[in-house]
């Protein structure tokens, strides 16, 4: 009787006692858009810089519009072998927020599906149209860069950024590796939005021989 009646009492001392159980805190749920983007520095890629023309910076005007990630999967998608096209050398990159990011694609008129295609510009064609062509390595093949798309890049968007690859478009017209910058976008339609189109027109300059 006695031995019951300790028992009892024990248990009443102690009912209060899960009131001070520490538990492990619950990690609060978050959105993929909220998560915050750690910044990276930029890491080599598959081409050996060497081969490649030009560098890995940014344009002044994009640097901080841009914070550099690590995704080898996208980076190697992005990467061509000489003589290929794609890219030489690149970085991934994530669009930050708050900014505003316009870029540029030429295409071809007569395939629709090709306006958002994979590859875009940072900065308006300008410009002979052969000389675009070996500054992107575009070969007259792929299109007759009739139509222009301006569009804007959302926020949190992941792209690659770099050098264009050499490209052989037939036994004679090769293209070197250029230093200008291109915009890689593996989901041109997911990520871009606000986009305008524009007809290629006929626009003559008089050649001028030195």
């Amino acid at each position: 009787m006695l031995k019951n009646t300790i028992t009892g009492l024990l248990i009443l001392s102690c009912s209060g006692c899960v009131l001070f159980e520490k538990k492990d805190p619950i990690a609060p749920v978050i959105d993929p858009a909220d998560a915050p983007v750690v910044p990276l520095t930029p890491v080599a890629t598959p081409i050996s810089a060497a081969e490649c023309a030009g560098d890995m910076a940014l344009p002044v005007e994009f640097s901080r519009k841009f914070t550099a990630v690590s995704d080898p999967e996208l980076l190697e998608e992005s990467i061509g072998e000489p003589t290929e096209g794609r890219l030489c050398q690149g970085q991934v990159y994530v669009a930050k927020h708050n900014t505003q990011i316009m870029l540029f694609r030429g295409w071809n008129g007569s395939n629709p599906a090709s306006e958002f295609g994979e590859w875009w510009a940072l900065k308006s064609p300008r410009g002979q149209i052969a000389q675009y062509r070996s500054d992107y390595q575009i070969c007259y093949q792929w299109s007759p860069l009739d139509k222009m798309t301006l569009c804007s890049l959302k926020a949190g968007a992941k792209v690659v950024i770099g050098t264009g690859q050499s490209a052989t478009c037939s036994s004679y017209l090769n293209y070197p590796s250029s230093a200008k910058k291109q915009v890689y976008i593996a989901n041109a339609d997911a990520d871009l939005f606000d986009c305008s189109s524009y007809n290629a027109e006929f626009n003559w300059t008089p050649i001028i021989n030195d």
